[in-house]
């Protein structure tokens, strides 16, 4: 296996009908259901693997820790960005964040918080305090709401502000590498 912490990976998308809490049964308002927002953050776990785990090996869902903050519409485009953050033998963990995209641009201004190569203390990119509108590897429950800002930073003065109405979500994933053949064979589930 060649896992190592900080393997990312983004995943984009935008809402459709499909996505919402009236179809999966989560609620009643047409915004982007919670059960969706896990997938996609799911999705984004699993890319972050793809190429990295042995021939026959797969990884599967064992946790999950999520905060969805914000209503996101049909037709809101949204980022999912998740980093390998913590690494233990076959068990991993994933930190995420979710973010509305800037209209205007992919990832929107990055040194704003849009995207991900942005400077993850203003919220920018994975790594940062996601309680402080860091990124995926950040504590959102250590210090409150995602996309909070520290005193005095507020958009004014260039602050974490900025992306505080950018912030969908942000969690943790916990994951298990397994042989995809055992696993699937304990669950009575046909190879194919």
């Amino acid at each position: 296996m060649g896992l190592a912490v900080g393997l990312r990976a983004t995943v984009r998308h935008v809402v459709t009908e499909a996505d919402t809490a009236i179809r999966a049964g989560s609620g009643d308002v047409p915004v982007l259901a919670t059960p969706r927002l896990l997938a996609l953050a799911e999705a984004a776990c699993v890319a972050a693997l793809e190429s990295h785990l042995d021939a026959g090996m797969t990884s599967v869902g064992t946790g999950v820790a999520l905060e969805h903050r914000r209503a996101s519409p049909v037709g809101t485009e949204i980022e999912v960005e998740a980093e390998l953050t913590e690494l233990a033998g076959r068990s991993l963990v994933f930190g995420f964040i979710v973010r509305h995209l800037r209209p205007g641009g992919p990832g929107g201004d990055a040194a704003a918080g849009g995207g991900p190569g942005g400077d993850a203390a203003a919220g920018g990119g994975p790594g940062g305090d996601a309680a402080a509108g860091g990124g995926p590897g950040g504590d959102a429950a250590a210090g409150g709401p995602a996309g909070a800002s520290p005193a005095g930073k507020g958009p004014a003065d260039g602050g974490p502000d900025e992306d505080e109405d950018l912030v969908v979500g942000a969690g943790t994933v916990q994951r298990i590498v397994v042989d995809r053949a055992k696993f699937l064979a304990r669950a009575g589930v046909p190879e194919g």
